[in-house]
């Protein structure tokens, strides 16, 4: 990748990333599982789980570690056996021959050989998955950011740039669906602008993509559709649309008497949508600025303890769902 890429196109991409899958309910998925299970010493590490991935997707894939995300993408890449349920990649059974030249995988690791260069690495790759054509190979090294690795063996390389060559790996053969453990583990800001960019311009171009990682700020600048599983059961599949509709701004307030106080708000902004959460908290969706409202109540004599604006993440909406709570929002930094 080329370090002094505009900083305007990754925007660019996104934007067009957001546009092309606003309508996607008619694809067709490049990956379902039925009740797919998988138990280790007679204890279901995934139970039962139902995946759709569609296919143009970017899917994260969000669960806590020993959640059964690892264990769920080795079955759906043959590297582990379900005990019971069913896997279909582009409509075809798992073990398809003709599905799995279609799929490429980063599993935890890329089992990478230690002595030799990444160029020789990708060599060693493309001729065990029947690639001839080495120009293939300087390319994706080169997207990938290591076109300049030269004779510097693996051994020597960091985290950052192992992963890097996994992720180089995994899109030997050009697949048509990229199933990625963890691909920015390790990687310097640079490093993961580089991947994010990457991942986008291919998703542009067509691939599909299944993610997880624990780096839910940057999951959330890609992902088109989210996964969140717990202790292997899935707890909800979710588009990226739909959890910008339930991550809405609000504006929070805290007052003595709620009953009093709503009436008095939509008498003087009666397009605002309130939520009544307690006898003495309510929520505002659509308030654009706050102190009117503060200096209204004081003067109707409604006690104010609190404001402030507030808004939900994807790491406040994941925590919420893994403790099994409801949503609720994230204190912003401007406070009425």
């Amino acid at each position: 990748m080329n370090p002094s890429h505009d900083v305007n196109q990754d925007h660019d991409i996104s934007q067009n990333h957001d546009d092309a899958h606003v309508h996607d309910s008619s694809a067709a998925l490049a990956v379902e599982t039925m009740s797919l299970t998988k138990l280790y010493r007679k204890k279901a590490a995934v139970s039962h789980l139902d995946l759709r991935v569609r296919e143009g997707a970017i899917y994260g894939f969000i669960g806590r570690n020993g959640a059964g995300k690892s264990t769920t993408l080795k079955m759906l890449c043959g590297l582990a056996k379900p005990a019971s349920g069913d896997i279909r990649l582009f409509g075809r059974p798992a073990g398809d021959a003709v599905a799995a030249r279609r799929i490429g995988c980063l599993i935890e690791s890329a089992g990478l050989y230690p002595n030799m260069t990444a160029r020789q690495n990708a060599v060693m790759k493309a001729k065990c998955i029947g690639l001839t054509d080495e120009k293939c190979i300087d390319r994706i090294l080169a997207d990938t950011g290591l076109a300049h690795a030269g004779s510097k063996k693996v051994k020597r390389f960091s985290m950052g740039m192992k992963q890097r060559l996994g992720v180089a790996l995994a899109l030997l053969g050009n697949p048509d669906l990229l199933i990625l453990d963890e691909p920015i583990n390790g990687l310097d800001p640079e490093g993961v602008r580089e991947i994010r960019q990457l991942i986008l311009r291919l998703n542009q171009e067509g691939k599909t993509f299944l993610i997880s990682s624990h780096i839910l700020g940057e999951l959330s600048k890609i992902s088109t559709h989210y996964g969140i599983i717990k202790e292997g059961t899935l707890v909800e599949q979710i588009s990226a649309e739909e959890l910008d509709q339930l991550c809405k701004d609000y504006f929070r307030i805290e007052v003595d008497d709620a009953r009093r106080a709503l009436p008095l708000i939509l008498e003087h902004a009666p397009k605002l949508s309130p939520e009544v959460l307690d006898a003495h908290t309510i929520r505002l969706y659509g308030l654009q600025e706050g102190a009117w409202l503060n200096q209204l109540l004081i003067e109707n004599h409604v006690q104010v303890y609190s404001s402030g604006f507030h808004h939900m993440d994807l790491e406040d909406y994941f925590l919420a769902r893994m403790d099994g709570g409801q949503t609720t929002g994230k204190e912003g930094t401007e406070n009425v």
